[in-house]
């Protein structure tokens, strides 16, 4: 782990996140010493110090500090985090003139992998996700709705939640977005009110564009999603999973799977 450039593991406990949650993050895939998608990371700490009025640190530095990381690793996960810092009082940021980065390295998820052959259960989470469109779409630290989601999870045996808001529109996952198809029609949720908008959801999109083929962004339902003829769900470590059920319902095709899991592969290391 490294804390503003330095190798260690003390963070000072008067830092904002830890008293508030008060930050953003994103988690990149590492593969060969190279960072899947680095500019999508830092364009998404950018968006979000700028979304919640942090100072931006010297993201020239903070790419250099990441790929620095990255350096020799053959498959691991980076997580980077990004917070006002020290100071303040109460919950003003007063005096917070430095920004905390945070950077850290772990294991890379294997079971993704017997995922994509066999596909991921999912299970209607009984949590449901606030609605606040000044913070949706963002990878924010206040992570309590999908710890809370994931504890639930961890009592079943299914591999993600289906996770919908308080008005009953489908959002996400705990920890993926997710798309669907009926017939030739690709459909994935408006984020506009809750939600992370996911480095690689918004890599699909653009690939599925690329493709001459529309993408509708709706406020579906949970019965929109179990008449889908297909459900796929993606994060920047999965990449692609197909869905192979959601509760008492199952999925068996996989053509916008194969479509996505190829769009994949074209993605570009930095």
């Amino acid at each position: 782990m490294w804390i503003n450039g330095v190798e260690q593991f003390e963070l000072s406990a008067r830092d904002r996140a830890v008293q508030f949650g008060d930050g953003c993050f994103t988690t990149a895939a590492v593969v060969a010493g190279k960072i899947q998608l680095l500019n999508a990371h830092l364009q998404r700490l950018q968006e979000g110090c700028e979304r919640l009025f942090i100072p931006l640190p010297d993201m020239a530095q903070l790419a250099e500090e990441m790929q620095h990381a990255a350096k020799g690793q053959t498959q691991s996960v980076l997580k980077v985090i990004l917070t006002p810092g020290v100071g303040g009082r109460g919950y003003s940021r007063t005096g917070c003139t430095t920004p905390t980065r945070i950077l850290s390295l772990s294991p890379w998820p294997q079971h993704y992998t017997t995922l994509q052959q066999q596909g991921a259960a999912l299970i209607t989470s009984p949590v449901r996700l606030a609605r606040n469109p000044l913070l949706a779409g963002l990878k924010h630290l206040n992570r309590l709705e999908q710890v809370l989601i994931r504890q639930q999870l961890d009592h079943t045996d299914a591999d993600e939640a289906l996770v919908l808001d308080t008005a009953g529109t489908v959002v996400e996952c705990c920890a993926a977005n997710l798309f669907w198809r009926k017939g030739d029609q690709v459909f994935t949720p408006r984020l506009e009110q809750a939600g992370v908008d996911g480095i690689m959801r918004r890599y699909l999109m653009a690939q599925i564009a690329s493709e001459g083929q529309a993408c509708q962004l709706i406020e579906g339902s949970r019965e929109d999603v179990l008449n889908a003829d297909e459900v796929v769900i993606c994060n920047a470590l999965m990449p692609v999973l197909p869905v192979r059920k959601i509760d008492d319902v199952s999925f068996t095709a996989r053509t916008l799977y194969q479509q996505l899991y190829n769009s994949c592969q074209k993605m570009e290391a930095s």
